[in-house]
This record gives structure tokens, sequence and C-alpha cells, in this order.
């Protein structure tokens, strides 16, 4: 019995991690749907459809116009994605010079045709009817 009392005490100690990995799923899962419907749009080319499903913080800061021009310009020497994987996501009240809100920060480790290694950040929020929109876009 004393050999398993190690074990019972590191059962008891991890229990509380696995509840706030359980929460912080559960907070996360909305916006990274919305990020993953979001980011499908931009694999197709579909510029002017991401800035119109985009969040009005995002759609404030960029016309349609120069924000498709941007992407287009951003994505294209990539070449197709060829990999997709979530490597973070983290559930958050406050981003810097932003109002507080319900965020989701996502970042993924991606794969494209003509860069092999890149990582893209998709920041989600509720918007005010409840729906979750992309806004901000980033690859490195």
């Amino acid at each position: 019995m004393s050999r398993l009392a190690p074990i019972a005490i590191a059962a008891l100690f991890s229990l509380p991690i696995l509840t706030v990995q359980a929460q912080q799923a559960d907070q996360t899962k909305p916006g990274i749907e919305a990020a993953e419907r979001w980011l499908a749009l931009a694999d197709a080319g579909k510029g002017a459809d991401t800035w119109t499903t985009a969040g009005t913080l995002f759609q404030g800061a960029v016309s349609q116009k120069e924000w498709s021009a941007a992407l287009g310009q951003a994505r294209a020497p990539l070449g197709a994605l060829t990999k997709r994987t979530l490597a973070d996501a983290r559930a958050t009240r406050t981003l810097p010079g932003a109002p507080e809100a319900d965020y989701v920060v996502l970042q993924y480790e991606s794969s494209f045709a003509n860069r092999p290694l890149a990582t893209e950040t998709v920041v989600v929020v509720r918007e005010a009817d409840g729906s979750w929109k992309t806004i901000t876009y980033l690859i490195r």
C-alpha cells in the first residue's frame, strides 16, 4: 500500500489541473470553431469573405478592399496550405489596446507548399450578438 500512496497523492494534485484544462477547453471551443471557419475562407483565397465575416473591430480597422489585397499578398507566396495544427488556445478578457470582452487567442503551427514552417495567430472575440468573430490574423 505504501507504493500506491505517491501515485494517489499525484493523482489528487492532477485533478485541479484537469478541471482547469476542461474549463479552458469549454471556453475556447466556440472560438476555435469560428477561427477555423474563417481560416477555411482564407485558405480558399476568399479575402472579401474573410472581411465580411470578421468582427467589428477588424472591419473598423481596415477596408474590405485593403484587407483583400493584403491577405492575397501575404498568402500567395506561401502556396497552398498543407497542414495546420492547433498549438495553443487561450481564453482571456483583456488584450492590449482592446476593450474588455471575451477573447480567444489561437496559435496554429502550419505548413504551406512554399513555407514548411509557419505560425498563424488568430484572435476571435464574442460579439454583442453572441457570435464569435475573427479580429486578428498574423502569419510568422
